[in-house]
This record gives C-alpha cells, structure tokens and sequence, in this order.
C-alpha cells in the first residue's frame, strides 16, 4: 500500500516484483530497484509479499512501512 502525503491509499498488486518470479533456495536473496507512483513529494509504503513454498504452500512475508521521497528534495518524515 502506498499512501500519499493527503493520506490517500494506492494499492500495488500483482505477480512478480519488476517483471520477476525469482525462486530463491535457502540462504539465497534476491536484489531490485523500483519506482513507485506517488503524487505528492512524500508518502509512506509498506504491505506484504505473497510467496510460495516448492510444496505450494503459500506464506506473506511482511513489509514494514517505510518513508517515501521524491529524489532531489529535502527528505520529510512520515
């Protein structure tokens, strides 16, 4: 979820992360860069990713809230 500075909620859902399905083996992570579309010059984003085990099994896996600023610009807390 993505919310603006005026509090309001975008939801971001979808396969994959940035095109992606990686499949991770213990011990192995996986690195990316992304964008987000916000409207406003800062905001707040966090939620959950959906994965699922080689048995099927699927499980969240929490992302906690964190601060969103536009590039070149002075950062705000959230």
């Amino acid at each position: 979820m993505i919310t603006n500075a005026r509090g309001e909620l975008t939801e971001v859902k979808g396969p994959g992360v940035v095109g992606e399905q990686p499949v991770l083996k213990p011990g192995e992570s996986f690195e990316y860069s992304s964008g987000a579309p916000l409207n406003t010059p800062s905001g707040m984003m966090g939620g959950a990713y959906q994965m699922e085990s080689e048995s099927g099994e699927r499980f969240d896996i929490e992302i906690p809230t964190f601060s969103l600023d536009r590039p070149n610009q002075a950062a705000s807390l959230n």
